[in-house]
């Protein structure tokens, strides 16, 4: 399995994530299983449903946390050969006509536009990569391409 990119805290973060789920989430899903079972005829408890529904999606991501862990790259200075855009790397883009803005560039675990952090396999993040400041890049979207030039990297 390739590797999943993390910066320090976000690898952080989904260890943390992991252990609420395995320590405290899992016990209250089966507390709530055990109760809807008391409470008599299973087959029309909607508790008992939404309870299984719940414990279903709890596995579900302990299983996926487990896995990007695993596989996890823990983004580091060390990646980031200075000059060029990497996983990890602050990027100041201009697009023609609007104002600069600064983005992280990490893994698709981590990716949150609101945050000012896309991913790698985004088509900006993509096309971004390995490339240094000064460059001008042809960016394909499904909405149509467009130019950037990278202003900074950090």
């Amino acid at each position: 399995m390739p590797s999943s990119y993390l910066t320090r805290e976000g690898y952080e973060k989904s260890e943390q994530e992991l252990v609420y789920l395995r320590t405290i989430k899992r016990k209250e899903v089966a507390k709530r299983l055990q109760d809807a079972m008391e409470d008599g005829e299973l087959i029309e408890n909607a508790e008992f449903e939404a309870a299984k529904n719940e414990q279903s999606f709890v596995e579900g991501r302990i299983k996926d946390l487990e896995i990007l862990l695993a596989n996890a790259h823990i983004i580091g200075e060390d990646d980031n050969p200075q000059g060029i855009v990497k996983v990890g790397s602050k990027v100041t883009i201009i697009e023609e006509g609007n104002e600069p803005e600064c983005y992280m560039i990490v893994g698709p675990a981590e990716a949150n536009p609101l945050e000012k952090r896309i991913s790698n396999e985004s088509p900006i993040g993509h096309a971004l990569i390995n490339h240094k400041a000064g460059e001008k890049i042809k960016v394909e979207t499904p909405g149509g391409a467009f130019e950037v030039e990278i202003l900074k990297i950090e």
